[in-house]
């Protein structure tokens, strides 16, 4: 059985996503659809009156051969925190913009449900951190992309001590700091200097968000070690983010990271890769002058 899951709908996509549902029923492909999308699309999408819907996947995990994401990398985020630790794989189309997880195009869905059918597809295994934290904060806590600690508003910076396995590594003084995992390494650490990190790398990444210091730079570290962190600031409150979630916070949080004992399955195509996503998205190898 397919899960089929999205956030949202946009007219634009009205064909792709009908074209998705009438090639499921061609292919004889048993699906369930979430409960809050197919609300969504009920008004302007022929599905079966009687497509079965879900609210909680933990109903249907045993059942499932794989999730669709339908939409951007946001999507595929809130995906991976609604298949927790089940290691159902997902697999994302692109109905947004850059899309370096969802990464299949919408022209692409019929080849794609092909795929699924004759097994043409890998499982890349994508690195989750875990956050603890003293007092009860995130209803999950873990991430696929990254945690961050940042200045609330208009607030002046923050301060953040860091320690690795209980040894001061540096203090922060910036508008905040991000711990990513690779897959992370292309989002928000990249667009604040922090480097590009192979998926399949044992690392975090720890990058400051505009630092005080300019000879404070981003740093790699292995993923086996525990980061900790102690947060202060002329603030009130700051705000801790996992992914898409957000939280406030203050100075009487005790806050640490460490690599989860579990994976996100990530889909892949035969045909696609790492590398063929960098020279697509961020046109790597193509001279631009020319």
């Amino acid at each position: 059985m397919i899960a089929v899951y999205g956030k949202s709908f946009s007219y634009k996509n009205k064909a792709h996503i009908q074209q998705l549902f009438d090639y499921l029923k061609q292919r004889g492909r048993k699906f369930v659809v979430e409960e809050a999308y197919m609300k969504l699309l009920r008004n302007d999408i022929s599905v079966e009156t009687d497509a079965a819907t879900f609210s909680d996947f933990h109903q249907i995990k045993n059942e499932t051969e794989v999730v669709l994401s339908l939409g951007g990398d946001g999507t595929m985020l809130d995906a991976v925190v609604m298949v927790k630790d089940s290691g159902i794989p997902i697999l994302g189309i692109n109905f947004g913009r850059l899309g370096f997880l969802a990464s299949i195009g919408k022209e692409q869905l019929q080849n794609a449900i092909d795929a699924i059918d004759r097994g043409g597809y890998m499982i890349e295994k994508r690195t989750l951190l875990e956050l603890q934290t003293n007092k009860p904060l995130f209803e999950d806590s873990f991430a696929l992309n990254d945690m961050t600690i940042q200045r609330r508003d208009q607030s002046s910076m923050i301060t953040v001590n860091a320690y690795l396995n209980g040894e001061l590594l540096n203090t922060y003084w910036a508008d905040g700091l991000i711990i990513s995992t690779p897959t992370g390494s292309t989002g928000y650490s990249l667009s604040c200097g922090g480097p590009i990190i192979y998926p399949n790398s044992a690392n975090f990444v720890i990058t400051p968000v505009a630092p005080h210091n300019l000879n404070v730079r981003p740093m790699v570290v292995n993923d086996d070690v525990v980061l900790s962190f102690e947060v202060t600031g002329r603030g009130d409150s700051f705000l801790c983010t996992l992914d898409a979630r957000v939280a406030a916070i203050d100075s009487s949080w005790q806050l640490a990271v460490k690599r989860a004992n579990f994976h996100a399955n990530i889909v892949r195509l035969t045909d696609q890769s790492f590398l063929s996503a960098l020279k697509s998205k961020l046109n790597w190898g193509s001279d631009q002058r020319n």
